[in-house]
């Protein structure tokens, strides 16, 4: 191949430029797997969770379960950052019922695992560092904002949690059937979140220090929301970390990238291990380094055999190298469609476990039926109790009535029937009585005194 020096010279300087370097003991699932086959730990990390650990699949962790609710989950780097300019990409999916609740919150606090552990932001005490949090608050689709904390605020007692928040964006997150991405970038000049490669909120006030651990913690409410971690990417410009007593960034490797895109890092991972087999050092070059093209030369310039010879030689080591780049990237095409069938099947397992449900159902609906029957069956016995009843006590008082009222009669008739003419003879007799008694006593005051 035939290169002008200035070329070369170029194309170096934007290869340096955008250079970046994936930290591997800070990342995990830029792979075809998170851990090792036959390993249930995620290298250089370490999971736990309430009441049990979250479970590790080989393609995700999932923090909390479909069901039972109120579980509780977190993965925590065991290192810390030691750049003070990186970028960190996070893949995660909720999914649960349509009034599911729950929260995933992303963490880069100091001595983390100890400090924060499994807790939410509702739950954590005094932390340092910095809490991104993912939920429905004030009855959003979602919503992502960001809190800082200097270690002095206790956030489990405070009165408006909140209100702490300095930047915040909508992010309906749930159910999305899809991965969704959260980027936290810090540069000299900026901290920003980007979600789903749009930016959520910035700001240049804000810079955090070297020393401090990333986690991923979850909470799930009484109905609960699945939180599963697809990776957790960390990369930096700097190939060489800047300090720091545990020095444990040299022991392995960084990965060169041009930013790759989202869930490229299983290639770039192969393509770095390509890189490190022939170039035996710990920079690794993600970019195919056989992207760039033979420059086409005209005929009249190759003059002699050698030259033609050396021109062809390079054509066609340049199409060797691309059918295999096409082979490799076939295999991994293959590795995901198996890694995507195997999230599938598990996928369906969970729906035919859900199914299994609709005969309970069923069954219960067939004892709710019968349960009205019988209800309206006790009703229909009650209501003729009532009936019957109605009718004794009317029938009984219709008789007790009637015989009341002959038996009034008949004192009626015996002590007053018959009974009017003495009644009679009464007043007139004594009527006369009256007046003869009244007859004498005039007659008897008219008559003159008798004097001794």
């Amino acid at each position: 191949m035939r290169f002008s020096l200035s070329a070369a010279v170029l194309v170096a300087g934007v290869a340096q430029t955008n250079a970046q370097y994936l930290v591997n003991e800070l990342s995990f699932g830029y792979g075809v797997r998170i851990a090792p086959e036959g390993q249930n730990s995620i290298p250089n990390f370490s999971l736990s969770g309430k009441p049990g650990a979250p479970e590790l699949l080989s393609n995700k962790v999932i923090l909390t379960p479909l069901m039972p609710g109120n579980q509780r989950g977190a993965v925590w780097a065991d290192k810390t950052v030691q750049h003070q300019n990186w970028i960190t990409d996070v893949e995660f999916r909720a999914s649960g019922p349509e009034r599911a609740g729950g929260n995933l919150n992303i963490w880069l606090a100091k001595d983390g695992p100890h400090v924060v552990g499994t807790s939410s932001l509702y739950t954590v005490r005094k932390f340092e560092g910095l809490v991104l949090v993912v939920d429905q608050h004030g009855g959003t689709s979602g919503m992502i904002r960001g809190f800082l904390n200097d270690g002095n605020t206790d956030y489990s007692v405070h009165h408006n949690v909140d209100g702490l928040a300095f930047g915040h964006c909508v992010f309906p997150y749930r159910n999305l059937g899809r991965p969704a991405q959260i980027k936290l970038r810090q540069t000299d000049a900026k901290f920003s979140v980007e979600v789903d490669s749009h930016l959520c909120f910035e700001s240049d006030k804000i810079r955090i220090p070297a020393g401090y651990n990333f986690g991923i913690t979850a909470a799930s409410a009484d109905s609960p929301d699945s939180f599963e971690v697809f990776k957790l990417v960390v990369l930096t410009e700097d190939s060489k970390t800047h300090g720091g007593s545990s020095g444990h960034e040299g022991s392995s490797g960084y990965v060169q990238a041009n930013d790759p895109p989202k869930r490229d890092y299983a290639r770039s991972g192969q393509a770095s291990n390509t890189n490190n087999n022939n170039n035996n050092n710990n920079n690794q070059q993600v970019d195919d380094p056989y992207d760039q093209k033979i420059p086409d030369e005209e005929a009249d310039k190759i003059t002699s055999s050698k030259a033609q010879f050396a021109d062809l030689h390079n054509r066609l080591q340049s199409v060797n190298h691309h059918l295999s780049t096409i082979f490799r990237q076939q295999a991994q095409y293959q590795s995901v469609g198996e890694k995507r069938h195997e999230e599938l099947s598990i996928m369906i397992g969970e729906l035919k476990g859900l199914m299994s449900k609709l005969d309970t159902i069923s069954s219960l609906e067939n004892k709710i039926t019968s349960l009205e029957n019988d209800i309206k069956s006790v009703r229909r016995d009650v209501w003729n109790k009532v009936q019957d009843s109605e009718n004794a006590v009317k029938n009984h008082l219709t008789d007790k009535h009637a015989d009341l009222h002959e038996h009034v009669e008949d004192k009626l008739k015996k002590h007053v029937g018959g009974g009017h003419t003495k009644l009679i003879f009464f007043f007139i007799c004594g009527q006369a009585l009256l007046a003869g008694t009244y007859v004498w006593y005039k007659r008897r005051r008219s008559m003159p005194k008798k004097y001794l």
